[in-house]
C-alpha cells in the first residue's frame, strides 16, 4: 500500500489512504467525538490556532482537526488523483444541489 500525501494547509501533510471520513465540526456527535479523542489522547490539532472547519477521522481512531473546509480537502485529494475517483456535490442551505 502506498502513502498518498495531501497538503491540508499551513504546512501540514496527511496520508489520505488512512482517512475514513472528512466531516464538518458543527454537529453534536462530531463535537462529542472530538472531546472523546482529546480524552483518549487521539486528537491531532492541525489548525495552527485557526478555526476548525474540518474533522478528519482515520482508520487508527485518530481525530484530526483541520482549518480548511472538507470540500477543499476533498478537492485536493481529487486533484492529487488526477481528477478521478472522489466526487461530491455541494448543496445550498435549502437542500438543493
Amino acid at each position: 500500500m502506498s502513502i498518498e500525501p495531501v497538503h491540508i494547509g499551513f504546512g501540514n501533510i496527511l496520508a489520505m489512504n488512512r482517512v475514513i471520513a472528512i466531516v464538518s465540526p458543527n454537529s453534536a456527535p462530531i463535537k462529542r467525538a472530538i472531546q472523546e479523542g482529546r480524552n483518549k489522547g487521539l486528537l491531532i490539532d492541525m489548525t495552527n490556532g485557526r478555526r476548525t472547519k474540518a474533522v478528519i477521522i482515520t482508520d487508527s481512531g485518530h481525530i484530526i482537526l483541520g482549518a480548511l473546509a472538507p470540500e477543499t480537502i476533498a478537492g485536493r485529494l481529487q486533484g492529487s488523483r488526477g481528477g478521478s475517483g472522489l466526487r461530491f456535490e455541494q448543496s445550498d442551505e435549502k437542500g438543493e444541489s
